[in-house]
């Protein structure tokens, strides 16, 4: 990894730690860990992904609060670069938001941005 990639950052809020605590709990495998990637599509040019998985591969980095971890690979973490996951509830819905600095647009439902 260069020293570059040292000085790339990546978090979670507090809520968004207490609501993927409580996901890993339903799906009953506390090894599972948070991973959040970035690929092509959707309305603004790339789109956020969110899934469970229980492995980190050679190209990942771990973040970790309250406990939880948050795998995120070396790629995708060069757009995540300062971004923060939070977990948001309102009349609208619950769902995990992403505030990206290096988003230059996003779309209407946060789901997907530019660069």
């Amino acid at each position: 990894m260069s020293a570059a990639a040292d000085t790339l950052d990546f978090s979670l809020t507090a809520r968004a730690a207490k609501r993927v605590a409580w996901l890993i709990r339903q799906e009953g495998n506390e090894g599972l860990m948070l991973r959040v990637s970035v690929s092509g599509g959707g309305c603004s040019g790339f789109q956020y992904g969110f899934s469970f998985d229980d492995t980190v591969n050679a190209d990942d980095r771990t973040f970790e609060r309250d406990g939880v971890k948050a795998v995120v690979d070396e790629v995708s973490l060069e757009l995540l670069n300062g971004a923060q996951v939070d977990f948001v509830e309102d009349l609208g819905g619950s769902a995990f938001k992403i505030t990206n600095p290096n988003a230059t647009s996003s779309c209407g439902c946060g789901s997907s941005f530019a660069v």
